[in-house]
């Protein structure tokens, strides 16, 4: 939200998530080129950028492209830290500097999405674990600095629960979906009896399967070069640290009670790089880029290869994306036409009780209210007249109206704070 707000401020919220989407394509291309090779860094940027997942979060107003960055961010300065064999650090980075970028990345990221974080930073905690076993007396320095820094700047997180709910291990989700919480058992999720093992090896058997298809258009044959790539990166430790945060999110969300499938598996999303850059040098492999093609069979490969590669592209771009990610227009009955009438009523100052059939009827509305808009126009989710009768008497110096989205453009006036709404 706060990264959201500082589009809102200049009305253009829409704008963050492209922008964010735009500085991770670069940031894979670093990535992928520090691991493999400039080769395999453009090929990671451009399944990147022409991934259906990537393009459809970052059509959206959520947080995950904020995460993709900040475990890019994490990835680019830890292996900058600790180089892999036959690989230098970054010239003319101190490394205080990325001792700093590190722990700030991952810090922000607990904040964004927390068990994210713990996903993404597994492969990366286990490493530094490594080397503050058998890393030298720098090394483990650095390590205990990232780590402290970024549990320094996750720590905002039970303070700002406490802040909001009096108790710093109550997560303001479950004030509203009480079931809403990570783990198994009883009173966990939607399921009779709760979350348990069987339901997280369907979510997640549920939400890879949709992977297979959304990860870069190519149905069921997305992972077709990350075998391959697993081969070519088998002796670099960069690359497996890169490709660790896809199984390493996986296992992390099998705690939590629903997969994921509408916006992409969108739960591994900050994973997406690790898997476009092992995909990459599994295309790079297959092709020979790394040898020169002095036979006419070696060119014959790397021309089928490059070919096959491109036609893949070009499906996705004709075929898959248009459908997919067009499927997204008007999901739920959201459409600018439902605000409209709202906009037409002129209401500058008021209080409008939104009385619903679902959920989306309110957040359609909720761009016409701070911080996306100026005045004073309060929208509140109808909860009884009784808890509308309490909001009034918050805020008695505003007219308050009742409005069911299925009567466009009617505003019934509510009565007086002391009234029965």
């Amino acid at each position: 939200p706060a990264a959201l707000a500082l589009g809102a401020y200049v009305d253009l919220p829409w704008l963050v998530n492209p922008l964010l989407g735009g500085l991770a394509v670069w940031l894979v291309y670093r990535l992928g080129s520090r691991v493999a090779g400039r080769g395999v860094g453009l090929v990671a940027a451009l399944l990147t950028a022409t991934s259906p997942a990537f393009l459809m979060l970052s059509g959206s107003l959520m947080g995950h492209n904020l995460g993709l960055v900040l475990g890019l961010g994490l990835a680019l300065a830890w292996l900058g830290l600790f180089p892999g064999r036959g690989r230098r650090r970054p010239r003319g980075v101190p490394p205080w500097l990325l001792v700093a970028v590190a722990g700030l990345s991952l810090g922000l990221l607990a904040l964004t999405r927390p068990l994210t974080a713990v996903g993404v930073g597994l492969p990366f905690g286990l490493h530094g674990l490594w080397l503050l076993v058998r890393g030298g007396r720098r090394a483990r320095r650095r390590v205990l600095a990232v780590g402290g820094l970024a549990l320094a700047v996750a720590a905002l997180l039970p303070l700002w629960q406490w802040a909001l709910t009096g108790n710093p291990w109550l997560s303001p989700y479950t004030l509203w979906w009480p079931y809403d919480k990570v783990g198994f058992g009883p009173g966990v999720g939607r399921m009779e009896g709760g979350h348990n093992l069987f339901w997280a090896y369907h979510n997640t058997r549920f939400s890879l399967s949709v992977g297979v298809h959304d990860l870069f258009g190519w149905p069921h044959l997305s992972w077709l070069f990350l075998p391959f790539g697993l081969l070519a990166l088998r002796r670099n430790r960069d690359g497996w640290l890169v490709f660790a945060t896809f199984p390493a999110l996986v296992l992390v969300y099998l705690t939590y009670w629903i997969g994921s499938w509408l916006l992409s598996p969108r739960y591994y999303y900050e994973s997406l790089p690790g898997l476009a850059v092992t995909s990459a040098a599994g295309v790079a492999w297959l092709a020979g880029w790394a040898r020169r093609p002095r036979r006419q069979w070696a060119r014959l490969r790397n021309l089928a290869v490059s070919s096959l590669l491109l036609v893949l592209l070009s499906l996705n771009a004709a075929f898959y994306l248009p459908l997919r990610v067009g499927g997204l227009y008007s999901l739920y009955n959201i459409r600018r036409e439902r605000m409209r009438p709202l906009e037409q009523a002129g209401l500058q100052r008021a209080l409008v009780f939104v009385h619903y059939d679902h959920w989306t009827d309110y957040g359609t509305l909720l761009t016409l209210s701070p911080p996306f808009r100026g005045g004073e126009l309060l929208l509140v989710f109808s909860r009884g007249a009784s808890a509308d009768r309490r909001v009034m008497q918050a805020f008695p110096d505003l007219p308050a109206y009742h409005y069911d989205p299925d009567e466009p453009g009617v505003l019934y006036p509510a009565r007086g704070p002391e009234g029965d709404g």
